[in-house]
């Protein structure tokens, strides 16, 4: 989708996804004078409270993804699992992003080899859709590695640490296409966060965050802080270099993010999310613009935002499950915190509840 102008206030946005990114989508977007559709299967919706209207419904019932589409001047996407069918359904010009980068995120083969054209280092890996390919994989990757299935993954699920090449007996091949990926030994993990708009020609309007050091549990983000720490100072240039390459390739517009592992021997590619991204949540309070905001810019056509980070130090925190249940603790702290809840029903162990970004000036 090429916006010529920009779409004005009153105009309406669809957001496929019901989780906690379109919500913060949906608050930005009604923040810059727009309104906003959501659509999802039913289930526990919360960006609901943040839409004017809402469509819960299946995502193969195309007579309701007409109907959708019909009250939206461009549709975007909140999460990058959103099934390809669904997305080839919505006319195409009212898709900000490019359904493309939904098929390369979709599958971590394409992903790989895609990112690798670009000239990213990734960690070796092989397909695997086979006991007997899973076997040969461990033996000529070497262990410790981990599989991991080729699509539908996300915060640690469809993963499975393999520490020695014994263990493979004890686990049980899910049936599906798989990949099996070398273990990389890193110094820290960090993410690059970037807003194209629909005029970034190669080389051309792009933005982008500093980026913290992440800190993962079980798969799942635990924290992410801002100074993110000298060696992934010393590399975070080279992985914006392949950031920048991946959004031209795709002629994306919006946020898009890559994870890295920063290593001895300089940035080695993890994944790509074609979406605003958990590590960086920081930015609402943290950075002139918020990724939410600037990815409701890019996707209408108006002028990206400073990203600029706006404190000394930023330390971004996930609440998960019943932690929940006592985050209004957090506003009696000293000095900044600032409290997110999503609004979900149920607080269940690795449910991500919200979060709290604690910012200070030196």
């Amino acid at each position: 989708m090429a916006i010529t102008a920009p779409l004005p206030p009153g105009s309406t946005i669809g957001i496929l996804g019901g989780g906690q990114l379109g919500r913060m989508l949906a608050m930005a977007a009604v923040q810059l004078g727009y309104r906003v559709i959501g659509y999802a299967p039913a289930g526990d919706n919360v960006a609901i409270s943040a839409c004017d209207d809402f469509f819960e419904n299946g995502w193969a019932d195309t007579a309701a993804l007409a109907a959708f589409a019909s009250k939206c001047d461009v549709v975007t996407w909140e999460f990058e699992n959103v099934p390809l069918s669904t997305v080839d359904a919505i006319p195409e010009n009212l898709l900000a992003a490019p359904p493309k980068a939904l098929m390369i995120a979709q599958d971590r083969l394409n992903e790989k080899r895609f990112v690798e054209e670009l000239g990213a280092t990734c960690a070796p890996y092989m397909r695997v859709e086979s006991e007997e390919d899973f076997a040969k994989a461990v033996d000529r990757v070497g262990t410790p590695g981990i599989l991991k299935t080729a699509r539908d993954g996300y915060d640690g699920k469809g993963q499975w640490r393999i520490s020695s090449a014994h263990e493979v007996e004890g686990i049980r091949f899910p049936g599906r296409p798989c990949i099996y990926e070398g273990m990389v030994n890193f110094e820290a993990e960090f993410s690059v966060i970037l807003a194209r708009s629909s005029d970034g020609q190669e080389g051309g309007n792009i933005r982008i965050w500093d980026s913290s050091a992440n800190t993962h549990d079980g798969g799942m983000l635990v924290k992410s802080v801002i100074p993110a720490g000298s060696i992934i100072e010393s590399q975070v240039e080279a992985a914006r270099n392949i950031a920048r390459k991946t959004a031209d390739a795709l002629q994306y517009v919006g946020v898009l993010t890559l994870e890295f592992f920063a290593t001895k021997d300089g940035p080695v590619f993890n994944e790509m999310a074609p979406r605003v991204h958990n590590s960086g949540h920081w930015t609402i309070e943290g950075a002139a613009t918020s990724q939410f905001e600037n990815h409701i810019r890019a996707i209408c056509g108006l002028p990206l935002g400073g990203t600029e980070t706006r404190f000394a130090s930023i330390d971004m925190r996930n609440i998960v499950g019943e932690d929940a249940l006592s985050a209004h603790e957090i506003l009696a702290e000293d000095g900044e915190p600032h409290l997110h809840l999503y609004g979900k029903r149920e607080a269940r162990d690795g449910r991500k509840m919200g979060h709290v970004t604690r910012v200070a000036h030196g």
